[in-house]
């Protein structure tokens, strides 16, 4: 008896001596204060605005194009409101009393510090910082303005005690020259010399730290995913003894269970799904209030990539946002004609918002993706934007419904109470 009990004790300790082996050789917080994606309403970050004079070197940058910013080169439709940050710069356009416009940049601490300070006041759980394939090539440029945000955000995250993860957009991949190992490089510098990891408010998914890649299976995408190296990425973040132990989500078309309308008709993505741990579809322009109850048939699909995924073993987060428009982005793109008209998807003063976030919860979701936090180009921003932008004859922006500036924050931190049961399921959306 007492030669077993010896030898049960061995091996106690040899199995304490093996987990503490790999939590050692990880580079990690092994005691993250988000544990789990699960309950959290979370927001994409661009945080790619420059503006002249702001110290990043660029000229204005998803402002306007060819580097400049007035009526013949404006690629935004909404006008943010920057009422309350600290510091921001002029424009050529003018208010309706004749004072400049002004806007923000992006790399200004303060600004991303603005940023989180509201998603604590409104109950937004945090942001994916968005990570482009052109700024992961440059791992090894170091003081990259990215990294600037980036580490600007984990501190941020920190003080306002908000949830913060990487987000991989693979746009910018050349088949001809890259494959994801460059990801590679880039995740072992964040880890390295960003640290971004070791901070206690990096968002972690069944207590691993959760790296978002997407991209995936969609048909303008000019690579294959099947000789991208996507597979060793998914294997480099899981498995790698020093830099994996993360947890795995993929950005992928609404329509990845049949391969169907947006997404490539290859089974390949199919399998790369069952490797990861959460698949997230992307559904703007997807659905609009335009189509009569067009939120069911959100609902309905929600319901039915959930079934899937409870089939194939991933979890799934389903993606809500506010609307949609990009008239003057698309102007002198003609790649983006479609959906050109000013509010193409139109926000309703937050209806059709609600109806997605209420849609999704009631569908089954335990967590939900918003797009976007910041993404005036597109119209799908829920920071402040102006109610009453700088609109002429030669340049024009929408408007913000006649609705409070606060008013999507807002809602989406109520959606992340219905969520976690903390106030009751509510179908019309609440008023301010």
């Amino acid at each position: 008896m007492k030669k077993r009990t010896k030898s049960f004790l061995c091996l106690i300790v040899v199995f304490q001596a093996v987990i503490f082996h790999s939590q050692a050789q990880l580079k990690h917080n092994i005691e993250p204060r988000y544990s789990s994606y699960e309950g959290l309403v979370m927001a994409g970050y661009q945080g790619w605005f420059r503006t002249p004079k702001d110290g990043s070197g660029s000229s204005w940058v998803h402002y306007g194009d060819n580097g400049k910013f007035d009526k013949d080169h404006n690629t935004i439709d909404f006008w943010p409101d920057v009422s309350d940050y600290p510091r921001t710069y002029d424009t050529e356009f003018l208010q309706e009393d004749g004072t400049e416009a002004k806007v923000f940049s992006s790399i200004d601490k303060s600004t991303t510090d603005l940023h989180f300070q509201w998603m604590k006041e409104y109950g937004v759980s945090g942001v994916f910082m968005q990570r482009f394939f052109n700024v992961a090539k440059k791992y090894e440029d170091k003081g990259k303005s990215s990294d600037i945000i980036l580490k600007n955000a984990s501190l941020s995250a920190e003080k306002y005690d908000r949830a913060f993860a990487v987000m991989y957009d693979l746009s910018g991949l050349n088949p001809k020259s890259d494959d994801c190992s460059a990801v590679i490089e880039d995740w072992k510098m964040l880890v390295d010399e960003l640290k971004v990891t070791q901070s206690k408010n990096y968002l972690n998914h069944n207590k691993k730290p959760l790296v978002a890649i997407w991209g995936l299976g969609f048909p303008d995408r000019p690579y294959d995913i099947r000789d991208i190296g996507i597979n060793r990425l998914i294997d480099f973040l899981k498995n790698d003894p020093e830099y994996g132990g993360c947890a795995v989500m993929l950005g992928v078309p609404t329509y990845f269970r049949e391969l169907d309308k947006d997404c490539l008709p290859d089974p390949y993505l199919h399998e790369v799904i069952r490797s990861a741990d959460i698949v997230l579809p992307w559904m703007v322009q997807r659905f609009t209030p335009l189509l009569h109850q067009d939120e069911l048939r959100y609902r309905d699909h929600v319901i039915a990539d959930i079934r899937w995924c409870q089939e194939n073993n991933v979890d799934y987060v389903p993606l809500a946002y506010p609307g949609f428009s990009w008239h003057n982005l698309s102007k002198n793109n003609p790649g983006l004609a479609r959906h050109t008209s000013y509010g193409a998807i139109p926000r309703l003063g937050g209806e059709f918002y609600w109806d997605l976030l209420y849609n999704s919860i009631q569908a089954g979701a335990s967590m939900i993706y918003v797009a976007m936090f910041d993404e005036i180009d597109e119209g799908t921003a829920i920071i402040p934007v102006l109610d009453s932008p700088p609109n002429s004859e030669e340049a024009q922006f929408v408007g913000n419904d006649g609705v409070d500036p606060y008013h999507y924050l807002r809602l989406t931190g109520l959606a992340g109470q219905m969520l976690r049961k903390e106030i009751p399921l509510q179908a019309e959306m609440p008023k301010n």
